[in-house]
């Protein structure tokens, strides 16, 4: 099942086709798209009986981001190796963790304003948490998830690296940096394509004269911390809630590691995809 935010309303999608979830529940769910997560195992048994082809014809435009408002956003720095390295950083002993500020979440397809000449990519396995608590063991954690989504973690480099040392979360957190979606995948939709522990992780950019360039080509099982020890360490230290969510960390590729740096541009459209969840698109446009 995939469930997803269209024009601030709680739907069920498959294909090009949504459910509208209060309507056809009789109010049983509310509209709110982050509501769901309260009451997960209950609001997952009923969709599962769903007709979606019932559902109207949307555009991806008219979707706002999938998880709108997380009570928290954990998001893990130099989650792989390969980026780490890039970024002349060492491999972490203990997960790097910062936030992005809710309101920098956007929908999966549309149009980000550059805060500058050093805003970068980062593609991202988002985790969604179904049901939350504390030490939750690393051989229970993919039970407490609700599904995964695709995220970019833009990044301006400049607002970032302000001090030493860097803080991260500035920097992650203008408007429209946070870009999820297209829907949250719930995890029996996923293994029925892919190995939930083991998927690929893609991001190109299509340039304002036409040229394409694939940035980013990862797959998950190269995690330094895998989801279940993201969600045991995690939970070791705070309460996850039902909806909060995790930007898992991105694969080697970035602007900021490559000689000489490379950044995004005004008319430059980033496409990033994840297999078996999707894909979203942010087209940029220069700063007012």
């Amino acid at each position: 099942m995939q469930i997803a935010n269209l024009s601030g309303r709680l739907v069920i999608v498959d294909g090009d086709r949504a459910l509208d979830v209060e309507s056809a529940s009789a109010g049983r769910f509310s509209s709110d798209p982050q509501a769901a997560y309260a009451r997960w195992d209950e609001f997952v048994s009923w969709g599962r009986q769903q007709d979606v082809s019932a559902g109207k014809v949307f555009r991806t435009t008219e979707l706002g981001p999938a998880v709108p408002r997380p009570s928290q956003v954990f998001a893990i720095g130099l989650n792989y190796a390969s980026h780490a390295g890039e970024s002349g950083f060492e491999v972490p002993k203990d997960p790097v963790v910062f936030t992005k500020f809710v309101s920098s979440f956007t929908g999966p397809d549309g149009d980000v304003m550059l805060s500058g000449e050093t805003v970068d990519w980062e593609a991202e396995l988002v985790v969604v948490i179904g049901r939350g608590g504390r030490d939750i063991p690393e051989a229970e954690a993919w039970n407490c998830i609700a599904g995964l989504s695709v995220g970019q973690d833009l990044s301006d480099r400049s607002v970032q690296f302000w001090g030493h040392p860097p803080q991260f979360s500035l920097g992650k957190s203008l408007a429209g940096f946070a870009p999820i979606g297209p829907a949250v995948v719930t995890l029996d939709e996923v293994e029925s394509i892919a190995d939930r522990n083991d998927l690929g992780v893609r991001c190109s950019v299509t340039r304002s004269d036409g040229s394409m360039e694939t940035l980013q080509d990862g797959r998950t099982r190269d995690m330094i911390f895998s989801i279940p020890a993201l969600v045991a360490r995690l939970s070791s230290i705070v309460e996850l809630l039902p909806g909060d969510v995790i930007f898992t960390g991105t694969p080697a590729g970035v602007g900021h590691g490559r000689t000489p740096r490379v950044y995004l541009r005004p008319g430059e459209t980033l496409t990033t995809e994840i297999e078996a969840i999707g894909v979203i698109t942010q087209r940029f446009v220069a700063p007012r």
